[in-house]
């Protein structure tokens, strides 16, 4: 079964009222994974705009939403409101009318968004990386790898490597390290990105399946490159690790926000999307953890320093080293095709 955490934040304390006419504030449920990720969403986004709305914000968690979603919205039982999911999954259930289409006039923030970041549907939320790594004791600065091209080249870049047992974003990274361009990536060439990895695969020592996995690979050593996101790299760095990584042929993957279907708070979730994704709000969360603002005015606001922004995967700097992994490409049937065929080829070994 999935767990499913409550927690509520009263955020708004309705003041004297008159004794003919008393109103409470209007609440709202919003959902996302739990933990530290979500922990610094409260602190950083969810109750500070749930204060500025004069909300009660209730916070639900799961790490596997969607059935949830699905069961909710085709019983007619709605009670999330606005939900922070993998964009894949937003995509997902746009198919099979699970949300509420975004109303512009309420979302005035989304047209800061750059288009790739949102639809109809659902609004860019926060970013992660899948990046390059590799050890600083086995390479210095100038004889690093620096693009996934150096990754493939076993003969100037000697080591132990380790990659991921997930076709997604590994397909983008094999035509990245071919010579494929970032702006030229979709629809992907599957038959090109397997030719490539199977010139890789021998070299392989670890497809790694957890991101805590894919750290300690590189932390303790058994690999001297890896290919990891930012945020467990950043730590592997944190604790002292000989670690370094480069966003250079980085793919960004994003989170989205979306209002279910149904729902009985429609105008007061929209603007609770609103508020989350404006600038002030989403510049305050990178402070806290590292996933990247996906509002550009964010890094405008003057709370992220130079050097934070430096290290954050949608900072302008980076992006523009970065491909934006397509969620729609890998909800088609192509995508889809494409992780089955993932399966034949790490199992034949």
């Amino acid at each position: 079964m999935t767990h499913v955490s409550k927690r509520v934040f009263p955020l708004f304390a309705v003041g004297l009222m008159a004794l003919s006419g008393a109103s409470v504030a209007e609440e709202i449920t919003f959902v996302s994974q739990g933990g530290a990720y979500q922990e610094a969403q409260a602190k950083a986004i969810l109750e500070p705009a749930a204060k500025n709305l004069g909300l009660t914000l209730k916070q639900d968690s799961s790490p596997k939403a969607y059935p949830i979603i699905k069961t909710q919205v085709e019983s007619g039982q709605v009670s999330w409101d606005v939900v922070d999911l993998p964009t894949g999954d937003c995509v997902r259930g746009q198919a099979e009318g699970l949300f509420e289409k975004l109303d512009p006039a309420l979302i005035p923030n989304l047209a800061k968004l750059p288009a790739e970041l949102k639809d109809d549907y659902m609004a860019g939320y926060i970013s992660y990386s899948t990046v390059l790594a590799y050890r600083t004791d086995a390479f210095d600065e100038e004889s690093a790898p620096k693009t996934w091209a150096d990754f493939w080249n076993t003969k100037d870049f000697p080591g132990a490597r380790s990659l991921r047992n997930l076709p997604r974003p590994t397909l983008e990274i094999a035509l990245r390290a071919d010579g494929v361009p970032a702006d030229k990536l979709y629809p992907l060439d599957v038959d090109r990105a397997f030719k490539k990895l199977e010139e890789i695969k021998p070299e392989i020592t670890t497809w790694w399946t957890s991101g805590g996995q894919s750290a300690q690979l590189i932390s303790d050593g058994e690999v001297d490159m890896v290919q990891i996101w930012n945020g467990r790299v950043s730590a592997v760095q944190a604790a002292g690790a000989p670690v370094a990584f480069t966003y250079n042929d980085g793919i960004l993957e994003t989170n989205s926000l979306c209002v279910l279907k149904g729902t009985k708070h429609k105008d007061a979730a929209m603007k609770f999307v609103n508020e989350a994704i404006s600038a002030k709000l989403q510049a305050a969360l990178p402070m806290i953890i590292d996933y990247g603002p996906l509002n550009p005015e964010a890094f405008k606001e003057g709370t992220i320093p130079e050097e934070r922004a430096a290290v954050l995967p949608s900072s302008p700097e980076n992006m523009a080293k970065q491909a934006v992994l397509s969620a729609k490409w890998w909800a088609s049937e192509e995508g889809v095709k494409a992780e089955e065929r993932w399966l034949s080829f790490v199992q034949a070994r």
